[in-house]
């Protein structure tokens, strides 16, 4: 095969592959960006308002990778970046117990401003853990005092400031879950209830009105994840059950609630009784038709699927092996008609993060991942695979850009960034990083940048992950998308 030859063939080839790979993108509809939040994909801890955990943005890739490990002290669970590019993150120094917003070079990781916020006395997850970014790229939280506040950051003569814009005082100060609805109301789950026998509440701030309505859950219930929203409400899972909400004439109104099997308690490497997943919309059609939470079944959990606008269940399937990692403490990556869940089933936690007594009391982590696609028309559930040879120490972010997921796999007490293929579950990439406690990503989720580079949070503080050289493949990739294009273009001339 001569030359110019073999040259029509591979651009015959990478023509098709980038139709193939247009087409199979098209199908993963994501839900439509929330006009009062910053840019999807990196202005909250789970992608966009829904909790997607799927983003548009190509991470560093399969091949060669730098990574930077940046020791904080501190543990970093939020890590948001807006129009800027500035890291904006939320973070909990070990050495006060107390979170801290940082303001971060997106390069160099270099601390360029920190402003320290109020410590929480009633949970780990409240007083700014979950937060996100509005439209203006200011850093939107609820303090330990009830405090909802917007932050933002300024340069002056060179130095950098934070700068807290707002404050409204909402009377919750146990806040764990936040997000903007899509007519600007901020909405919030709080961890327990305001006496020893009421169940959480879930509330909203109106700017509109400048006021504050609630909805307290039944007595017992907790929220220990954070809430999720779409142009249909706002979704909570409880310990006991899920919910949608929207706002009615006299604050929130409940549209449905759905009860699940929690279990006797909970499992080892769950951090509360009950689901261990914040609820994500997704689906083919709007981006929100669904939505999916696991429940806490033992010894056989399973992933739940909701039609969103009625709450009527879609189907449930068995998650993984019952007894040995059929349990789960991480939100879905949920996008088109499929379903990501890791397994978490025994990973270690500091003890400090727990509640409740687990049963058994400890079991080996051994991971494992299950893709779970919804069938046409919303008939059923069928799992498309299962694995058990990765072990997901950090919750998966998938890139639609490059059709891979990221996360951090665990071996023989080694951390690696590794990259699975979301179309086979298999490992496709494994990068080592490092074996000390520090390095351990404590189950928390990455984000991906625009310019493709990944930052994931560890318990002592950041990793920053970008690729070396661009691929052979990326390459090519983009050379077919310029030639395609071209080649469009010239028929489209003719015509």
């Amino acid at each position: 095969m001569g030359k110019s030859t073999r040259f029509v063939a591979t651009l015959f080839g990478a023509c098709t592959w980038a139709f193939i790979a247009a087409v199979e993108a098209s199908g993963q509809t994501l839900p439509p960006a929330n006009a009062y939040m910053g840019p999807p994909g990196t202005a909250t801890m789970h992608a966009n308002a829904a909790s997607s955990n799927a983003t548009t943005s190509p991470g560093p890739g399969s091949g060669s990778v730098s990574i930077l490990n940046q020791n904080f002290d501190a543990v970093f669970p939020t890590i948001l970046t807006g129009t800027d590019g500035l890291i904006v993150s939320v973070a909990t120094k070990w050495s006060d117990q107390t979170p801290y917003v940082y303001l971060l070079n997106p390069t160099t990781l270099e601390s360029l401003a920190t402003m320290k916020l109020v410590k929480s006395t009633t949970s780990d997850l409240a007083g700014g853990i979950y937060s996100y970014l509005d439209n203006d790229d200011r850093l939107v939280l609820v303090n330990a005092n009830g405090d909802l506040q917007r932050i933002s950051h300024t340069q002056q003569s060179g130095t950098w400031t934070l700068t807290v814009d707002s404050s409204v005082q909402i009377g919750y100060p146990d806040v764990v879950g936040l997000v903007p609805d899509y007519q600007g109301r901020v909405w919030f789950a709080t961890a327990q209830g305001t006496s020893g026998t009421s169940g959480a509440v879930v509330g909203y701030y109106d700017p509109a009105s400048n006021q504050t309505s609630a909805f307290t859950l039944p007595a017992g219930e907790q929220v220990a994840n954070s809430i999720s929203s779409s142009p249909t409400g706002v979704a909570v899972a409880s310990t006991s059950a899920l919910y949608l909400f929207q706002s009615g004439s006299s604050g929130p109104e409940q549209l449905w609630r759905q009860a699940y099997d929690r279990g006797p308690a909970r499992k080892p490497g769950q951090l509360s009784w009950g689901t261990g997943a914040t609820p994500v919309f997704f689906g083919p059609t709007t981006g929100y038709d669904y939505l999916t939470i696991t429940d806490n079944a033992a010894p056989q959990e399973n992933i739940l699927v909701y039609t969103a606008t009625s709450g009527s269940l879609v189907g449930s399937v068995p998650f993984l092996m019952s007894g040995t990692n059929s349990g789960n403490e991480d939100a879905a990556i949920a996008v088109g008609s499929s379903i990501y869940y890791p397994s978490t089933y025994g990973y270690q936690y500091p003890a400090s993060a727990e509640s409740g007594t687990s049963i058994p009391a400890s079991a080996p982590f051994v991971g494992g991942m299950q893709r779970v696609d919804v069938l046409p028309g919303g008939s059923g559930l069928a799992t498309t695979w299962q694995t058990q040879l990765i072990a997901s120490a950090a919750e998966p972010k998938l890139s639609l850009a490059d059709n891979l997921i990221y996360t951090v796999g665990l071996s023989s007490g080694t951390y690696s960034l590794i990259t699975v293929d979301p179309l086979t579950g298999h490992l496709v990439s494994s990068t080592p990083y490092g074996s000390a406690s520090g390095d351990n990503p404590l189950q928390m989720v990455s984000m991906i940048s625009p310019s493709g580079v990944l930052y994931q949070g560890t318990e002592r503080g950041l990793l920053r992950v970008e690729a070396l050289v661009p691929e052979p493949a990326t390459i090519a990739t983009a050379f077919a998308a310029l030639a395609c294009g071209g080649f469009a273009l010239w028929r489209r001339r003719g015509a």
